[in-house]
């Protein structure tokens, strides 16, 4: 998939992820993966840094953790996160909707 078509969308990817259940971040890379139908390759350069970020405006919450033997930062959806999750839904779904009328490929008489 074209990284340029992500643009944008990438803090709505990253909530939904966590939305089932708290990830660390190389998780979180392998669930946008799987959830895609291994559309999706995200490097760690664009995932961590939006973590940290939607950390940092409170849509996410973190812990350090120990798993698999090894200790990474778990990431957590925030109440805040779950509405800011809402709102990107309902706008994927008008924007889809909008694009989807423009691109139909139906008869709409002379031009």
């Amino acid at each position: 998939m074209n990284p340029d078509a992500l643009r944008g969308h990438m803090d709505a990817l990253l909530l939904s992820v966590l939305e089932r259940e708290p990830l660390h971040g190389y998780a979180i890379i392998e669930a946008l993966q799987e959830r895609s139908g291994g559309a999706l390759s995200v490097p760690t350069g664009t995932v961590y840094p939006a973590l940290r970020r939607l950390e940092r405006i409170g849509y996410l919450s973190s812990e350090w953790a120990t798993v698999g033997g090894r200790r990474r930062r778990t990431y957590r959806l925030t109440e805040s996160g779950r509405k800011q999750l809402e709102g990107e839904r309902s706008a994927w779904r008008e924007f889809t909707g909008v694009i989807g009328r423009v691109l139909r490929a139906e008869a709409s008489g002379p031009a």
